[in-house]
């Protein structure tokens, strides 16, 4: 390696030394990747450099410390900006991987990413996502600090800082966050709008031109403005305000300048999304009075500056330690609850009040999955969530669980207002803030407004129960616009994304225990609007066996079966009467219920075999959905009764039988099957 002599800062230049190291780490790992996003990391490393040695309280050593102030890159493109400032102030993070920036097999990536990075608070890239999640983060922290709060202790007092971009605030799930986040007064918020008037195509100004502070003024929150990222007084002046406010969210406009320093690039589209060149980055270095060489140079003095950041970060720590024990002597009941919510562990008993239901309960999926997540909340203080307005359908609400309001935040139940996507981004966030099993619910259907979120939270592998109800054309005369088809497949394609859809009132409140146990990642419940049977157990296998995904629910004694039905949800019961009538005419018949397809794939090949044998292979599917996600199960020589085109508004049972959802088409399509 070349040899450099230290450049060395006067006290008064420190600081400028600090932000161009973080420059120049950041022009360094893109340029050697030849591929990332050097501009916004020019632009605000004033800023970054600000939040981690003057504002931010956390410790390198112990990134998941939970008096930490969380940190959100919502514009998800400036990892590098992140990546700098995790390696400068010490966390385990090395010079080695930022120079392994973007390339297979480092922790950083081209997009900051949950439990890969230490310190990444959030997987964020999609624009506006990481926005929500610090909205989510900031909700989990006020409803904890009304829960837990005693004597002052300032224990619960983290905030939510991050950066977001204009590519973030044009994203409605943005907008859908924000406006929730003023109605509530999250003001643990800190969100500092990097003001750079560039996009990829160009200007700003070619499709964005409002009064972005008007627009958060009108939701609620509190704006200010600076003129200059490089104004260190003045950006700090402003940081101290929004700590100070303590009952609206905060936003800063700082007017930044996009590549600064790069000669050629500086305020134009071409610093976004492109390394600057070998030629350019000579010319950027000479501009920050930096050697051209060695590449990843940082002054000495400047690195020990930011690791100061480590023993501020070791203090705050053990300062929260010792209050928290105070805290625990005072209030053992209270600190008990609050470890084991962190831990993640679920009461002794959480389920013992499960319901169980009998043949004469004759009800919706949406109905009895209710009567068990209320037999659940009873148990479980930490499951935590709502409706997107609709738990007049869903019933998902918290009997007795009050409501979270502005001014009351201990409640229950979050009103998310039609805003699915905000909600689900919201969820993910009090899922990474920890302490809590967040859920949400709407429409099946509406699951194609805030997909990006749920397929985030699979790719984080995160805990958030997603409840859906009004699961088929079976809702009947909504009709098809609201009547969902394609969506359980699609849903069913996401990796790391579990869909249950139980069969009857027993298997809904399996669904629930399935879900509030599973780790790894997400799960949805997709529950029907209509009525439909419970089944009569007493011939037929338990419906804790959905915890296998699939089962066999019954076949015929004594003989080995001639052909599988195959079913989940509301089409199960049309299942069992398909074997009752084949029966009649001679036939022996296995049926499968196939609740969950993600589970049953966890399970051992020998257990897959029992259920499916591979010799059996007449086998019939029946789902009123878009049938792709059953051929894997049916294989060439089955079929699959599906949905194929969009539904129709009426009457379920007409809707139903419409389309062929009914048993004697059952036992037909059968039939058919048989005489091959």
């Amino acid at each position: 390696m070349a040899r450099v002599t230290q450049i060395k800062a006067s006290e008064a230049n420190l600081d400028q030394l600090c932000i161009n190291s973080i420059r120049v780490l950041v022009i360094d790992a893109v340029q050697k990747a030849n591929s990332g996003h050097p501009g916004m990391p020019m632009g605000m490393a004033p800023i970054a450099y600000l939040l981690w040695t003057r504002f931010m309280r956390y410790n390198p050593a112990n990134p998941h410390w939970f008096g930490r102030d969380r940190f959100v890159l919502s514009a998800g493109h400036g990892s590098m900006l992140l990546y700098a400032m995790l390696y400068l102030s010490g966390y385990d993070l090395p010079l080695e991987q930022i120079k392994l920036f973007r390339q297979l097999g480092s922790i950083t990536p081209g997009h900051p990413e949950y439990h890969l990075t230490p310190g990444v608070e959030t997987t964020t890239g999609p624009l506006g996502q990481g926005f929500g999640n610090g909205i989510g983060m900031a909700l989990a922290a006020q409803h904890l600090r009304a829960r837990f709060e005693r004597d002052a202790s300032g224990l619960f007092d983290h905030r939510v800082f991050g950066i977001c971009s204009d590519g973030d605030l044009m994203e409605g799930v943005a907008s859908e966050a924000a406006s929730i986040a003023g109605h509530l007064g999250l003001g643990s918020v800190v969100y500092l709008y990097d003001d750079n008037h560039i996009t990829i195509d160009g200007g700003t100004d070619l499709s964005f031109d409002e009064d972005v502070c008007g627009r958060f003024d009108a939701y609620g929150w509190h704006t200010q403005a600076v003129d200059d990222a490089n104004d260190l007084d003045a950006v700090s002046r402003a940081i101290e305000n929004a700590i100070a406010e303590q009952h609206r969210p905060s936003l800063i406009r700082v007017r930044s300048h996009i590549g600064y320093g790069s000669p050629n690039r500086q305020d134009t589209s071409k610093a976004h999304g492109q390394a600057l060149g070998v030629e350019e980055v000579k010319l950027t270095k000479r501009f920050y009075g930096w050697p051209e060489e060695p590449a990843f140079y940082v002054p000495d003095e400047a690195l020990k500056h930011f690791r100061e950041c480590g023993a501020r970060g070791r203090a705050h720590e053990s300062d929260w330690h010792s209050r928290f024990e105070r805290y625990a002597k005072a209030h053992p009941a209270a600190a008990a609850e609050f470890k084991s919510m962190l831990a993640g562990e679920l009461p002794a008993g959480w389920d013992a009040e499960l319901p169980r239901f009998t043949p004469k309960d004759n009800l919706a999926t949406r109905e009895s999955a209710s009567r068990a997540e209320q037999a659940i909340a009873k148990r479980v203080w930490n499951l935590f969530g709502g409706a997107a307005d609709l738990n007049e359908s869903t019933f998902v609400d918290v009997i007795e669980g009050g409501d979270f309001l502005r001014h009351e935040q201990a409640g229950r139940n979050l009103h998310f207002g039609i805003r699915e996507h905000g909600m689900c981004s919201i969820l993910n966030g009090i899922a990474l803030h920890g302490g809590f099993i967040p859920y949400g619910s709407s429409f099946l259907i509406f699951t194609d407004y805030c997909r990006p979120s749920l397929r985030l939270a699979a790719l984080m592998g995160i805990h958030v129960i997603y409840v859906f109800t009004h699961d088929s054309i079976g809702l009947g005369e909504d009709g098809p616009t609201h009547q969902p088809i394609e969506q359980l497949s699609s849903l069913r394609a996401i990796p790391n994304f579990m869909v249950i859809r139980p069969g009857d009132a027993n298997e809904a409140a399996e669904a629930w225990r399935a879900a509030m146990t599973h780790r790894g990642g997400p799960v949805l419940i997709a529950l029907s609007r209509q009525k439909i049977p419970t089944l009569d157990r007493a011939a037929m296998a338990p419906a804790s066996e959905l915890a296998r995904g699939a089962y066999v629910l019954c076949e015929t004694k004594g003989r080995s079966a001639e052909i599988m039905l195959l079913a989940s949800g509301s089409e199960l019961h049309l299942a069992v009467g398909a074997k009752e009538e084949l029966e009649k005419r001679g036939h022996a018949v296995r049926v499968v219920s196939m609740p969950s397809a993600e589970l049953f794939e966890k399970q051992h090949a020998a257990y897959r075999d029992s259920v499916l044998p591979p010799a059996l292979r007449r086998r019939l599917a029946i789902e009123a959905g878009a049938p792709l996600s059953w051929y894997r199960w049916v294989g060439l020589e089955g079929d699959v009764l599906g949905m194929t085109t969009f539904g129709a508004s009426g009457p379920y049972q007409a809707v139903l039988k419409h389309f062929g959802f009914t048993v004697e088409n059952v036992v037909e399509r059968a039939l058919k099957l048989l005489a091959r």
